[in-house]
């Protein structure tokens, strides 16, 4: 099963990579941007921050957005359980 992986190179934190996956090379490109971008946001909070520190801050905040989409997104299901009983 050698299923055909796309490869886009993008950059996060002024640092290049390559990128391979089953999505499209614009979804990646998008992923990339958006991680650059939480990157730079703390970045600017404290611009002492070595990369490695920042990546895991930045890291830390993405889990935390996400953890919270999925206690809303568990919140609604539960709800729409509710009404159709």
């Amino acid at each position: 099963m050698d299923e055909q992986q796309n490869r886009v190179e993008v950059e996060i934190n002024k640092q290049s990579y390559v990128l391979k996956g089953n999505e499209s090379p614009a979804y990646m490109q998008i992923i990339a941007q958006y991680v650059d971008g939480k990157i730079k946001q703390v970045l600017s909070r404290n611009s002492m921050l070595s990369p490695d520190k920042a990546a895991v801050l930045a890291a830390i905040n993405i889990a935390d957005e996400l953890n919270k989409l999925q206690e809303e997104y568990d919140d609604l299901v539960k709800m729409i359980d509710e009404d159709k009983q």
